[in-house]
């Protein structure tokens, strides 16, 4: 009777198992983007308000918000890299890496986040324009437009684009020549932001 009780019990459970399924296959890797440098462990910093920097949110476009790497077949058609999948929305990845950029080439404090706490006066934020494969040059292309408060009530803007050639259109490639033209663009925020 206990031996009958136990399979009856589980029977269910090894029924469903093949009935639920929680999205599709899973990739066979994910992409995701790594600074050039890293602050040591056991590093830090400190800093006035006047001195820190708090990046914010990043915006992107519609076909940028997601985890799809695309691909920009003709002025008026896009497309998306098969099998080529972020770990997470790339603004964010991005965020990051300009965080990490920013904090290993200055003595900055960079707080990395949307805390409206932080008592950062200095606050960059901006929209990721470009961040995919172009079929028509066979390249990656990075564009960002950023924003940070200039002097006095003045905001400051300025347009970051690197583009790595000669890329195939395959996700072993695509990804680590945008990794390379992310890290490109992060260096030359952090020449700007000082």
């Amino acid at each position: 009777m206990t031996k009958f009780f136990k399979f009856a019990t589980l029977t269910p459970a090894l029924l469903l198992g093949g009935c639920i399924s929680f999205g599709g296959d899973a990739p066979d890797s994910l992409l995701t983007l790594t600074p050039a440098a890293t602050a040591p462990a056991g590093s830090g910093a400190s800093s006035n308000s006047g001195t820190a920097i708090a990046l914010m949110e990043f915006e992107a476009p519609s076909a940028l918000d997601v985890t799809r790497v695309p691909v920009q077949v003709s002025d008026t058609e896009l497309a998306y890299l098969e099998d080529a999948v972020w770990v997470e929305k790339p603004a964010r990845l991005f965020r990051r890496l300009i965080a990490e950029t920013i904090r290993t080439r200055s003595k900055r404090v960079v707080i990395d986040g949307d805390d409206p706490g932080v008592l950062a006066n200095n606050r960059l934020t901006g929209t990721m324009r470009q961040f995919g494969y172009d079929a028509r040059t066979s390249s990656v292309v990075v564009v960002f437009d950023a924003v940070r408060p200039g002097e006095g009530s003045d905001v400051v803007t300025r347009r970051f684009e690197a583009t790595v050639p000669g890329v195939l259109p395959e996700t072993a490639s695509v990804g680590p020549a945008l990794n390379q033209a992310a890290n490109d663009v992060a260096a030359q925020i952090a020449e700007w932001v000082g």
